[in-house]
């Protein structure tokens, strides 16, 4: 495994503003967002607003990512991905969603989510994830994924791999009137192959004007979650593989979870509608 020393909070910059013409979502410069009461079945017209929200993350992530290499800031990062979505029309969901304070979060290495972008500096051997959610129409799409940052070690390199495979796996068993549960089953069995722990206390999560609906979408084959898969469902799937324990620390500044061994760790994640003989992905570029 990597040797590289662990994180330490860097300093943050000053809050990107947002264009004036830009439809804010209704939690920002709230301390949280209105419990959403809607159903969890979209119509089309929502849907298709989501397929728009989605392919916009999706390529504020890519662009971001591009520039993914030593030396560069998790800031750096968050500038593109912000300058990315107000340029498409875009809200950044995570821009004031109970007071966090930047556009996408960056997590590396032992960092399972929720990392700031600051003026922490990538480092030949990191693993970065780059969650993005962008707002437009009124509705959220939201994805994220784990790049490797230089010269990655093979132990680091196969996680971030596996654990894309994971969510491909998970996708692939969403079939209308299956439970939730299948989801976390699928990954929690092709995680246990090679021993890695799935976070659990982080889930997926139902989506669509409201960026959080309630929906839990475990990572683990949870016997609590019962509730039928049905067409026009959206919701995110995003599991969360470790080299090590699924147990986590949070950093004083309530949002970056850690490994609590310190050990990597690393996430992908897609939004989805379920259709009748599936699941189509709603964040593709």
């Amino acid at each position: 495994m990597s040797g590289q020393s662990l994180l330490v909070p860097g300093k943050l910059s000053p809050t990107r503003s947002v264009p004036g013409n830009i439809r804010r979502p209704e939690y920002v410069g709230k301390p949280a967002p209105t419990p959403y009461s809607g159903p969890e079945i979209q119509n089309a017209e929502t849907i298709e607003s989501m397929r728009l929200a989605g392919r916009i993350a999706a390529q504020a992530m890519a662009e971001a990512a591009k520039l993914i290499a030593p030396g560069v800031t998790t800031d750096e990062l968050d500038r593109v991905a912000h300058e990315f979505m107000c340029d498409h029309g875009a809200y950044p969901s995570t821009l004031g969603y109970r007071g966090f304070p930047k556009s996408l979060c960056s997590s590396l290495n032992e960092v399972i989510c929720h990392g700031i972008p600051d003026s922490t500096v990538l480092r030949d051997g990191d693993i970065v994830n780059l969650d993005v959610t962008a707002y437009i129409n009124g509705v959220h799409g939201d994805n994220n994924a784990t790049y490797l940052c230089g010269d990655v070690d093979e132990e680091s390199r196969l996680l971030v791999e596996r654990t894309q495979e994971a969510l491909a796996r998970a996708i692939k068993a969403v079939r209308p009137g299956r439970q939730i549960n299948i989801i976390g089953r699928v990954i929690e069995s092709y995680a246990k192959r090679f021993g890695y722990g799935v976070v659990r206390d982080f889930t997926g999560h139902g989506i669509n004007s409201s960026f959080h609906s309630g929906l839990i979408i475990p990572h683990y084959d949870s016997p609590h979650a019962t509730t039928l898969i049905q067409p026009g469902m959206t919701f995110t799937i995003e599991p969360m593989l470790t080299l090590g324990t699924h147990e986590y620390d949070m950093w004083d500044d309530g949002w970056t979870v850690v490994t609590k061994d310190r050990k990597r760790t690393a996430q992908f994640e897609h939004t989805l509608v379920v259709t009748d003989s599936g699941a189509e992905i709603l964040t593709l570029p």
